[in-house]
């Protein structure tokens, strides 16, 4: 199913209801323009003046945004890989900001607060809610074509299509977040803003991907991707003690960084084509767990790249297959890469044989985790600005996609500013600029 097909079946079918609304048609701030990224097709996307959103639910907050960043999982939306784009649509999920206008039942926010916001929207009320698990919150997502696919939907996201309900992004110079209550964090300021921002996304999911992994002292793990997510993956692993680290990629600089902050060996599948072998070469029984953080878009061979390219399948299961071939017996593993949909020659036999655990890490429950990365951030424990490559102004969004789709520049973690931001803190990337030519090098070494 298109994204065309998608969007008039949802047309037909109607809004699956839910107990509590969050409005999706914003009210705005009259005559107050911002700049906005918008998506219009395949690797279309555009910086373009839209109103600035107000207040349209009592329990909303409206914040000034003081920095954003494009994110691995932008690119499924960049080359229309997710279910029910529309044309217009403001894309991002990861910002943080000041609280510049709040609703009439905000109980816990007031103006000037330094917040982070999750990259889902939770209603904080309901079953999954109350159990900490933000993400699945049934109640902020009413695309009836996810409950159709996937039997439940889980929680609303920013910026992720009407496939999550279509609610507004954060690569944007203002955000309105509904339930603002619970899916806000008030940062002290003792976390500069360079830290606090991927507290949003990446800190989140990595952490929730090795918990589901189950890596542990002494074990071994193998992560396949070393984008941001992979990279943290690794270093957390490292904090938990693990006893081996294998870090996967193609990507020189990135795999220099994955062994710098933990990864005990790298494996360069450009150079090292059979991945499994190379690992069974260091952990003879393979290894305890493995962790996806690659997903669909990377397919192993001509057959899943043709599958793919005329819609016999969405999603490959070649590195799924490689990990279950890897995975020692009674292994887990834990899949925290995008897949949306379905995959053909999944090695279905190894997963039951072996006895592996396969765990679908959802999205992350962001908020269950919150207080206590914010508290490894502030104690040092863990410095998420080890991936921190670069910094650039919002109205070069469009760029930034096509570079970042790339690989190229040594961009490996941004950090986007809007006229809001304060200066950059010492230690940290100067700005840089397509428009002007001027890229510095990447504060990631070669």
């Amino acid at each position: 199913m298109n994204t065309i097909v998608a969007n008039k079946l949802e047309e037909k079918l109607g809004d699956r209801p839910v107990a509590v609304a969050a409005s999706v048609t914003l009210k705005t701030r009259p005559n107050e323009l911002m700049l906005a990224l918008r998506w219009y097709g395949n690797q279309d996307v555009c910086i373009e003046r839209v109103p600035v959103p107000a207040v349209t639910d009592p329990m909303d907050v409206v914040c000034k945004v003081t920095g954003t960043t494009v994110c691995g999982s932008n690119l499924h939306l960049y080359h229309k890989e997710i279910l029910q784009l529309r044309q217009g649509d403001i894309l991002g999920h990861e910002w943080m900001g000041v609280v510049d206008e709040v609703g009439d039942e905000m109980k816990n926010l007031k103006v000037g607060d330094r917040v982070v916001a999750s990259f889902q929207i939770a209603c904080g009320n309901y079953k999954f809610c109350k159990e900490g698990l933000s993400s699945m919150c049934s109640e902020t997502n009413t695309s009836t074509i996810q409950e159709k696919l996937y039997g439940k939907p889980f929680a609303g996201l920013f910026g992720y299509t009407h496939f999550t309900r279509g609610f507004a992004s954060r690569q944007a110079k203002f955000v309105r977040c509904p339930f603002a209550d619970t899916n806000l964090l008030k940062i002290p300021d003792s976390v500069p803003d360079k830290k606090a921002l991927y507290l949003s996304d990446i800190i989140p999911i990595s952490y929730h991907s090795v918990v589901c992994a189950e890596v542990k002292k002494d074990k071994s793990v193998a992560i396949w991707g070393m984008d941001p997510i992979g990279l943290f993956a690794t270093r957390w692993s490292k904090l938990v003690g693990a006893r081996r680290i294998i870090a996967i990629d193609n990507v020189p600089r990135r795999l220099n960084l994955a062994k710098e902050i933990g990864a005990t060996d790298i494996i360069n599948f450009s150079e090292k084509t059979d991945v499994v072998s190379a690992i069974y070469e260091l952990e003879d029984q393979g290894v305890d767990c493995c962790i996806d953080a690659a997903a669909f878009r990377y397919t192993k061979g001509i057959l899943h790249t043709v599958q793919r390219a005329i819609g016999l399948e969405t999603d490959s299961s070649g590195i799924v297959n490689e990990c279950l071939r890897a995975v020692r017996k009674f292994g887990t593993i834990s899949l925290v890469a995008d897949y949306a949909a379905l995959a053909n020659q999944f090695l279905i036999g190894a997963l039951m044989e072996k006895g592996v655990t396969l765990r679908g890490t959802g999205q992350a429950p962001a908020q269950k985790y919150w207080k206590d990365l914010l508290a490894k951030i502030e104690s040092g424990e863990f410095d998420p600005t080890i991936i921190l490559s670069h910094r650039f102004n919002i109205d070069e969004f469009q760029q930034l996609y096509a570079v970042f789709d790339k690989k190229e520049k040594g961009i490996v973690k941004t950090f986007v500013q809007t006229r809001f931001s304060g200066p950059p803190v010492k230690g940290t990337p100067e700005l840089s600029s397509f428009k002007e030519g001027d890229i510095k090098p990447s504060a990631v070494p070669a």
